[in-house]
């Protein structure tokens, strides 16, 4: 459980260096939703992974004598991303990121089957759910 002082310090985490978005983990899955942090501070992405139990890659640098290492914290399993976005909701600041978590929040398991066999009905609604997030 995260305390409100760290969920606010994520969120404006998230809220400036972070993205809200729905993603393909595999090419002909439906999209699911992701939250990642882009750093050079390693030690920041170690503390938001202990908060969130994320996953940090580390990006490949081409020009390591003119840029730093760079990081990335990824989110994405369900739980630890609709548990991070109830945990940081109440703090987002930037208006898209504050009305892509609440959508998420409110309508991804609404429209989300747990096996992924869609009938032509839920389709529609998972697909205008996802055409809904990407107008933010």
């Amino acid at each position: 459980m995260m305390k409100d002082w760290e969920a606010a310090y994520l969120a404006g985490i998230i809220d400036g260096e972070g993205s809200i978005t729905l993603t393909r983990l595999h090419e002909k899955e439906h999209r699911r939703p992701c939250i990642t942090v882009a750093s050079t501070d390693l030690e920041l992405l170690e503390y938001l992974k202990m908060l969130t139990n994320g996953h940090i890659t580390k990006k490949k640098n081409y020009h390591p004598d003119r840029h730093q290492n760079s990081f990335t914290l990824s989110i994405k399993t369900k739980k630890q991303v609709l548990d991070t976005l109830n945990y940081t909701l109440p703090f987002l600041r930037v208006q898209k990121k504050r009305k892509r978590a609440a959508w998420i929040l409110k309508h991804y398991d609404r429209v989300t089957i747990r096996n992924g066999k869609y009938s032509v009905d839920m389709l529609k609604q998972k697909l205008a759910f996802e055409d809904k997030f990407f107008e933010f």
